[in-house]
């Protein structure tokens, strides 16, 4: 049950962003690196990471929490742990020369599932096995899922 638990915050620290986006159509979305670039001249992170969606993945994960009668402070850690994730896997795509929105499969899902079990170890005894099939079953659950949200123009791209 934890790790089902565990799932379903990551994936509400993931789908919160996006509803963001939905429900606040373009306002709040000044980028994270406020469009700098890095030495290598491209964007530190990019236009899609917004402060908008940090906010909706800590405020929604919060509130999945408590749906799921857990403390908040769960919530909190796996949102910001998520967005940690995500923010990285942007960084390391833009060093790679990938542009905003580009697909990089395993980096665009590892990063953003991963360290939120990392950090959600202790606290929910979860174990190496557990953390490392809930990252996979994220990662194939997303493959599977973005097409159908891209489809209905709920997601931006299709992965």
């Amino acid at each position: 049950m934890v790790y089902l638990q565990a799932f379903l915050l990551i994936m509400a620290a993931n789908a919160a962003p996006i509803f963001g986006r939905l429900l606040m159509k373009g306002r709040w979305s000044t980028p994270l690196d406020g469009g700098m670039t890095f030495f290598d001249g491209h964007p530190l992170l990019g236009p899609s990471k917004t402060y908008r969606g940090v906010a909706f993945s800590l405020v929604g994960t919060v509130l999945a929490a408590d749906v799921l009668a857990m403390p908040w402070e769960i919530g909190l850690v796996t949102g910001g742990l998520a967005m940690t994730g995500d923010c990285l896997s942007s960084f390391i795509k833009r060093r790679l020369g990938y542009a905003s929105g580009g697909m990089a499969l395993g980096l665009d899902q590892i990063p953003e599932s991963l360290l939120p079990l990392l950090g959600l170890w202790g606290s929910l005894s979860l174990s190496a096995i557990g953390i490392i099939a809930t990252t996979g079953a994220f990662m194939v659950f997303e493959l599977f899922i973005s097409p159908i949200l891209y489809r209905f123009r709920i997601r931006k791209n299709p992965h």
